[in-house]
This record gives C-alpha cells, structure tokens and sequence, in this order.
C-alpha cells in the first residue's frame, strides 16, 4: 500500500539558494512541495525554470507588501494566469508596521481577487499579519476555504477561522516557539496542514526545509497525544480533504 506524502503547503522555493536540491532532498524525505510566488511575474518565472518536475506545484502569488505597490496591469495578469494555476499563494493582508501605509491598496486586490469564483475551487495559502480578523472575515464572505499560514494572531480569532473553514498550517518555527503552544494546543487535529515558510523559517540555526516536516509532524503527535502513525494519517486525510479527494495520496 502506498503511504500518503506530506505536503509543505507553504515553502518559498525560489528563495534558496539551490532549488532543485531542496526539491530532491524533499521528494527522499516523502514531501510535495507548494512553491508559493509573491508575484505573476515570479510565478511564471519559477514554473519555467522548474518545467513539469515531479514532487512540486508552483502556486500563483501577489504578496500583500507587493500588492501595495501593484498596478491595474498587474492585478489583471494575476487574474489572467488563474485558469492555469493549481494552487493559489501567497496572497492576503499585512497590517504589520511593515505593511501598514498601503492598507488600502492591499484590501482592493485581496478582495478583487476573492471575487473571482475560480479562487474557490484551488487550495488558496494566506498571509495575515496584523491583519487577522480582517483576512478571516474576508474570506468567510468569500466562502474560500484557505489555509492561514503560520498564524500569530489573536486566539480569540480562531473559532471564528474554525467556523468559516479554513486550515491552519504549522512549521518548524512554530513548534519551537512558546507563544505558538496555545494555538497548537487550540486547533483540532482535523483542520491542521504543514508548511515550512522556508528558507525564510527557521528550524534551530539554519534554514527550514522541506524534509523538516517529518519534526514537526512528531511536535504535533505529542501535543495531540496520538502516534506517530496516527498524526501522519490525520494530516495526510486533512491534505486530501483539502484537495477535494477522500482517500489515496497525493500527486508526487
């Protein structure tokens, strides 16, 4: 029988410094890779240099601090590339210090591009910082059910994630983290995906990456209370749940 792979939902591929060992080290270790763009152009970018390589789908992003600078033509081209794309990210809200002054430009192509229905039927990864109620109140308007990644908000936000089903995807850093421990204690086992946010995440002193999600699956085991066995079939169902299948594994 074949055991389902894990998914690193939310891993910035482009940013290492050697992609395709990343990708090699991740398809030995039994992960498949969401390589998230922060823009069309990389987007496209990615997908060309990467070609039609197993073990990896390259998502379409528009990064909410690239959004704030965005033109009409820009917005345009992501919703234009839509069709074509497997999974959707990172998009969404960054209301931190860092984001802060273009909140407004953020908002018109976050919600432009929850307008569009094809957003509903792609598994979507979203960036929230210093924005989380409003990112979940968007998209439970939307009726999108995407993944909150690496979620620092409010805990008194999450029921409302809950209700509006949407995931909660946690990586290495999280793990270690003490401020993290309530979220992961508050999530139920049924609503929980996997990321790395590398290399940009770190796991100890060095760059998170893909293969490190087998650390963190065993990080979760323990705070659930479950087997190994038992956490790695909660989130391999999650994954296929989040694909819209209801058993096999996925795509590698």
């Amino acid at each position: 029988m074949t055991t389902p792979v894990l998914t690193d939902t939310h891993c910035h591929l482009d940013a290492y410094d050697n992609p395709v060992a990343v990708l090699d080290d991740a398809h030995a270790a039994g992960v498949h890779v969401i390589a998230v763009t922060e823009d069309p152009g990389k987007y496209r970018l990615l997908r060309t240099r990467l070609g039609r390589r197993d073990g990896v789908d390259v998502a379409l992003g528009f990064h909410p601090l690239r959004a704030g600078g965005a033109s009409p033509h820009d917005l345009a081209r992501f919703l234009r590339l839509l069709p074509q794309a497997t999974w959707i990210g990172e998009i969404g809200l960054d209301f931190s210090r860092a984001g802060v002054a273009s909140r407004k430009e953020q908002l018109r192509v976050f919600e432009a591009i929850l307008a569009d229905l094809q957003v509903r039927t792609r598994p979507v990864t979203v960036h929230s910082r210093g924005a989380e109620r409003e990112t979940i109140t968007r998209l439970a308007q939307a009726q999108v059910p995407a993944i909150l990644h690496w979620y620092t908000g409010p805990l008194a936000a999450v029921d409302n994630a809950l209700a509006a089903g949407l995931w909660f995807s946690i990586n290495p850093a999280m793990t270690r983290s003490k401020k993290a421990l309530p979220l992961l204690q508050r999530l139920p086992p049924d609503r929980v995906l996997l990321e790395t946010d590398g290399p940009f995440a770190r796991c100890g002193n060095r760059s998170a990456v893909p293969s490190d999600l087998l650390g963190t699956l065993a990080h979760l085991a323990q705070v659930w209370g479950k087997s190994a066995d038992e956490a790695h079939t909660a989130v391999t169902q999650n994954q296929q749940r989040l694909r819209g299948t209801d058993s096999g594994p996925l795509p590698t």
